[in-house]
């Protein structure tokens, strides 16, 4: 398939193809006339590059997939490079819900605190003499 195809067909650009082909990414053939042609496998990389970036993978952490899928794998996480990537990610989530926790405690507590005090201020308001 061409360019044109492989772009529809994943759901992405020409543009984007080409980028990731620069890259290192996504390897066309050359047809004898100069055009980029794609058979079925590189489809497959091209899903599996956008599922990555989808989730927050960046093109270097998606390299060993991509090499794990043209090794023949069926699947671009079984390899031990993309086990690699995945337990790295699956860290820094872990750490960022951390500090998240941390920041929903932090400002849990001060709306706790500053409706304690508008309460209390309210209800001195309240019983001052007219």
């Amino acid at each position: 398939m061409r360019i044109g195809e492989l772009a529809e067909r994943a759901g992405t650009s020409t543009r984007t193809l080409r980028y990731y082909e620069t890259q290192g990414l996504v390897r066309p053939e050359r047809s004898a006339n100069g055009y980029r042609v794609y058979d079925e496998a590189e489809l497959r990389v091209v899903h599996e590059i956008r599922a990555l970036l989808a989730v927050g993978f960046g093109l270097d952490d998606i390299r060993p997939f991509v090499a794990c899928l043209r090794a023949g794998h069926s699947s671009g996480d079984v390899c031990p490079d993309s086990v690699a990537v995945l337990r790295r990610k699956l860290a820094e989530v872990d750490a960022y819900l951390d500090r998240l926790g941390a920041v929903r405690r932090q400002l849990h507590d001060q709306l706790t605190q500053a409706i304690a005090y508008r309460e209390e201020t309210c209800f001195r308001k309240r019983e001052l003499p007219r």
